[in-house]
């Protein structure tokens, strides 16, 4: 959003920027943005519940929001694009806004689908997941990948709550998992390079006649938007990024501490020095207890533990990046040159990894697997074979030749230029206190 809001604002339009509140704000804050406060703050507990519960990771019958949380949200969200005449809405992973909009009649423009978005799936390219429970994980990969793919639009998961509160206020709900993560417009941050489908097919899909989607709705490819965060590296992290050997980045910023230990725990075997992004966790008793590696006696340690971090200055600096493979993650690593390990949570993080794995930049493992020795054999894999870098260089050159925030910001633009769709009449809702 502030790589968004930079580019808007570079080609005069007029932006406001809102936030439900939480951990994050200082970084508005630093970026020397002015912002409002819309709705209840989410506070420090409260957002790591949000993260808990979230899309694979949460159970998939519930909306990651109380009915009383999301009603709220939405009615504030409405009564701040009525005050300020908001012609856009455009979101990151405010899912609140898919109803808001529909209230005022304002467009919503997401990106947070990533790639993960109807041709992608309807052309197979889905891979089969990382995560199987049951009996599914006796299925061949093969067939497994085909059911996802064809099965994936009728799924319902998370959207339970987003239908009572839709039905409730008047308007349009939200038909499936793949609508869920989709606006008006959705801009898909990639390139179809890495994607494999070509620009003038992808935008061309239409959900016409098809009851998974909301009618209307369009993609736009934009390639590669991912923070630039106005936050200088601490001088600790700098010292430990300028010690010796490798160095291996774990950033599972959307996951719960379980998965970040028995994956730091993984990888100490190998020599390597590990720094972590802990985020919202308290895992400060995963670095080394006098900031000393017992055995090196550099004075540097082998794991260090930071909270958020700049990882545009971090992935240029480490020989390999461990992430759940979220839009954001994969594309700084890779505008880094540098390979990915994911541990992909849900579909469109495995889907991601995939992608560059395809391309020679990645491998995948599955989340229960981290505790054994097949991740270590892998990051070692990874570090060991100078192909890896290679192929993430080449997308980093392709990269470098795109403007993601400009052409984001140029969609959005002409999506404004649209004027405003018919609003839902909606329905009086008493809000609680």
């Amino acid at each position: 959003m502030i790589e968004l809001t930079r580019a808007l604002r570079a080609r005069g339009a007029s932006v406001r920027v809102a936030t439900h509140g939480g951990v994050h704000e200082g970084l508005l804050r630093a970026a020397g943005i002015d912002y409002d406060v819309i709705g209840t703050p989410m506070n420090r507990e409260r957002g790591t519940e949000f993260v808990r519960s979230a899309v694979g990771l949460g159970p998939v019958d519930q909306s990651m929001y109380t009915d009383d949380e999301m009603r709220s949200y939405v009615q504030a969200e409405a009564e701040y694009f009525r005050t300020h005449g908001v012609t856009v809405a455009v979101t990151g992973f405010t899912l609140t806004a898919l109803l808001s909009t529909r209230l005022t009649g304002t467009r919503l423009v997401t990106e947070h689908a990533g790639s993960w978005v109807p041709p992608v799936f309807e052309r197979g390219l889905l891979p089969a997941p990382s995560q199987v429970q049951g009996a599914l994980r006796v299925v061949p990969r093969s067939v497994l990948r085909r059911i996802i793919n064809r099965r994936l639009p009728r799924l319902r998961y998370y959207c339970s709550g987003f239908q009572r509160i839709a039905a409730e206020l008047g308007v349009e709900g939200v038909p499936s998992l793949p609508a869920l993560l989709m606006g008006d417009v959705t801009l898909v941050p990639e390139i179809p390079e890495v994607v494999g489908i070509p620009a003038q097919e992808l935008e061309a899909w239409s959900p016409r006649g098809k009851a998974a989607y909301r009618q209307g709705a369009s993609l736009r490819y934009t390639g590669p938007l991912y923070a630039h965060l106005d936050l200088p590296l601490p001088a600790r992290v700098e010292q430990f990024l300028d010690g010796p050997g490798p160095v291996v980045y774990v950033a599972l910023t959307s996951t719960g501490p379980d998965l970040i230990r028995r994956t730091v725990a993984g990888l100490r075997g190998l020599g390597v020095r590990i720094l972590v992004a802990g985020i919202v966790h308290d895992l400060a008793d995963l670095a080394d207890l006098d900031g000393r590696d017992s055995d090196s006696g550099d004075g540097v340690g082998q794991v260090m533990v930071d909270s958020v971090l700049p990882s545009h200055l971090v992935m240029p600096r480490v020989d390999l990046a461990v992430v759940t493979g979220g839009q954001g993650s994969v594309q700084t690593a890779m505008a880094s040159g540098t390979p990915v390990l994911g541990i992909p949570l849900q579909l469109e993080q495995d889907l991601n990894v995939a992608l560059l794995e395809r391309l020679g930049a990645a491998r995948r493992i599955a989340p229960r697997d981290c505790a054994g020795p097949k991740l270590a054999a892998l990051a070692r894999q990874l570090l060991g074979h100078d192909s890896y870098r290679q192929a993430a260089a080449r997308i980093k050159r392709l990269y470098d030749a795109v403007d993601g925030p400009g052409r984001a910001a140029d969609a959005i633009i002409e999506t404004a230029a649209l004027g405003p769709v018919e609003p839902a009449a909606g329905r009086a809702v008493k809000l609680s206190t």
